[in-house]
């Protein structure tokens, strides 16, 4: 999955296959993480958020299953 990078002092990179709706998660320390499920618009707001760390742990950790690459 192809993945932009972001200006966050926790994430490098993420990535969205609208197709399967998996949001890829490229942190600094080198995990990537899959969330399942997640609506385009979610991906979006992540992408344009003031702090996508912020928005990440509000709005994706906890409402989405996920899974460690």
């Amino acid at each position: 999955m192809k993945r932009i990078h972001v200006e966050s002092s926790n994430i490098e990179s993420i990535g969205y296959d609208p197709k399967s709706q998996t949001l890829e998660i490229e942190f600094l320390n080198g995990s990537i993480y899959q969330y399942f499920d997640v609506p385009e618009y979610v991906f979006n707001e992540l992408k344009d958020a003031d702090s996508c760390g912020k928005y990440l742990n509000a709005n994706i950790k906890g409402h989405y299953r996920f899974s460690k690459v």
